[in-house]
């Protein structure tokens, strides 16, 4: 059986057992998520908080939002 597979079952298999369908393909998509942010910080994928805030205003300028 596949890594991936077996982790499948193990985080299925710590649900509750009244869990739906729609909670297992929202923790499955958490996971994902938080496993693609990890590679990314290990490929150096990053961004400053800085960077972050300067992006922000931008497209807050942009798109003709007020700012604080």
């Amino acid at each position: 059986m596949s890594v991936v597979k077996e982790q499948v079952i193990e985080l299925i298999k710590s649900l509750p057992d009244d869990c739906t369908l729609e909670d297992i393909q929202y923790h499955l998509y958490v996971r994902e998520k938080v496993e693609r942010g990890i590679r990314a910080i290990d490929e150096g994928r990053l961004v400053s908080q800085e960077e972050v805030e300067k992006k922000v205003k931008e497209w807050l300028k942009l798109s003709g939002q007020n700012q604080r």
